[in-house]
């Protein structure tokens, strides 16, 4: 799939999930341990937040191509890098396009912003940043201009989320999450992918039906779709928040 659509489905993902993440830990037991990483979930602007991390992180998988665009997000930088994580993860929808991925994104992250503020807090400007560039927002052909709102949105983002006191506690698992949504979302593409790397069997759909990246079906349907869900789910969510 393509990179805007990784990122509204990870939009998505947030929104969905975030209910049942609140509700953890009233089931009691071990998940009542959860309680400090899931508090606030449905605020505002832990809603907003989340949501932008989870689509940003949602572009996390496909680092391991150098074509893609996290990896022109930043120039030089992360095209070396993911040459590099191509290479390491042995091509394109490899290791990065798995569970076990997600997984280790997700307790990586955790355990770094839970150890480092200014670790949490270059996470969270990258995965905004990310999330910017995936849904398209910059110049039509104006590379530099493009890039210069973009870090121009990403600060005043970051500048506005950090006035608003946030956490971030629940940081792994929006990373978590973003990159779960990006593996799921291209398991319904003709290529599929190795969801239990290192096993090597991809999971795609059945009969040839999985969706061809790029094309018209994408572009025309799906990525309209998903913003409609995207934006009715904010509206569910943050609605009875306002009233």
């Amino acid at each position: 799939m393509m990179g805007h659509t990784h990122a509204l489905s990870g939009a998505a993902a947030w929104l969905l999930v975030a209910p049942g993440l609140a509700a953890l830990p009233g089931m009691g037991g071990p998940l009542a341990e959860l309680a400090p990483m899931v508090s606030g979930v449905l605020s505002p602007g832990e809603l907003i937040a989340g949501a932008l991390i989870c689509a940003g992180a949602a572009m996390l998988p496909d680092l391991d191509h150098p074509h893609a665009t996290i990896a022109q997000t930043f120039g030089p930088a992360t095209w070396v890098l993911s040459k590099v994580v191509n290479w390491a993860s042995g091509g394109h929808r490899h290791a990065t396009h798995s569970l076990a991925f997600a997984i280790v994104a997700g307790v990586g992250t955790h355990f770094l912003a839970d150890r480092y503020p200014l670790a949490r807090d270059i996470v969270v400007v990258l995965m905004i940043g990310l999330a910017i560039r995936a849904v398209g927002v910059g110049i039509p052909g104006k590379t530099i201009t493009s890039a210069l709102v973009n870090i121009a949105l990403t600060a005043a983002t970051f500048v506005f989320f950090q006035s608003r006191g946030l956490d971030y506690y629940w940081l792994g698992l929006a990373v978590a999450i973003g990159c779960l949504a990006h593996v799921v979302g291209d398991c319904l593409t003709e290529r599929g992918c190795p969801v239990l790397w290192p096993l090597q069997h991809r999971w795609l759909l059945p009969w040839k039906i999985g969706i061809k990246t790029g094309r018209k079906f994408e572009v025309k349907i799906l990525g309209p779709l998903l913003s409609v869900v995207v934006i009715g789910l904010f509206a569910l969510r943050l609605m009875p928040a306002v009233a």
